[in-house]
């Protein structure tokens, strides 16, 4: 098995019409940081490139914080995203 990476949260919310996926987050994520996403059927990863704090774009989000962000592929409440 692969090295999953360091979970850094757990998806709360995803808007299927937008494809945005609400993170609540246990640790840091910045802008151009990879991560995956495991729940399901689902395990992909992709680079952080556009996320948003309470709808204002933002370069890091911290531990605590629910941020929005566009994910490539559909996913679902509880799958648990890592930072790899």
């Amino acid at each position: 098995m692969a090295d999953e990476g360091k979970p850094i949260g757990e998806i709360s919310h995803y808007f299927s019409n937008i494809g945005v996926a609400v993170i609540d987050l246990t640790d840091t994520l910045k802008d151009g940081d990879e991560i995956r996403v495991v729940g399901g059927e689902t395990d992909f990863t992709q680079q952080v490139s556009s996320m948003e704090v309470d709808r204002e774009k933002v370069q890091e989000a911290k531990k605590g914080q629910s941020v929005g962000l566009k994910v490539e592929q559909k996913v679902r409440e509880g799958y648990k995203v890592y930072k790899v």
